[in-house]
């Protein structure tokens, strides 16, 4: 490497450096949606302490997009189910134009970003399973 890209390298080393830093000192004045305290809670959980609340915000940013994102593909997910319903259903969709999230496509989204979710059939005793012990007499 001659000395002119050593210089480059140096140079772009320095703006990234930079760059990053001004993001962190842009995160003490940033409120995140997903709060410090629960950021530090899950950060403790796995076994990392940080007293730099930058690091948390970062974390918690980060967070921010990766649920955003999981919530943005399971809403494709649906569309794309519901889209795909038969042709004599279709009518009935026109008047009712509400979507509705299932575990399924929350599920499918999740496994695009490696997160396997598997949830349990449900399953009940009895017909008063579920139901407030009050109402049972009823």
């Amino acid at each position: 490497m001659n000395q002119n890209q050593h210089q480059q390298a140096s140079d772009g080393r320095h703006d990234d450096d930079a760059a990053l830093s001004d993001f962190l000192a842009s995160l003490m004045d940033y409120t995140p949606t997903i709060p410090d305290e629960l950021v530090e809670h899950y950060l403790a959980k796995s076994g990392f302490q940080c007293p730099d609340v930058r690091l948390i915000r970062l974390v918690a940013v980060a967070t921010q997009k990766f649920v955003s994102e999981v919530a943005s593909d399971a809403l494709q997910q649906c569309k794309a189910r519901q889209a795909a319903v038969v042709k004599d259903k279709r009518d009935k969709q026109q008047k009712d134009k509400r979507l509705i999230l299932t575990m399924e496509d929350l599920s499918r989204s999740l496994r695009e970003y490696g997160v396997n979710v598997k949830h349990q059939d449900y399953f009940a005793d009895s017909p008063s399973t579920g139901v407030d012990p009050a109402s049972r007499d009823e």
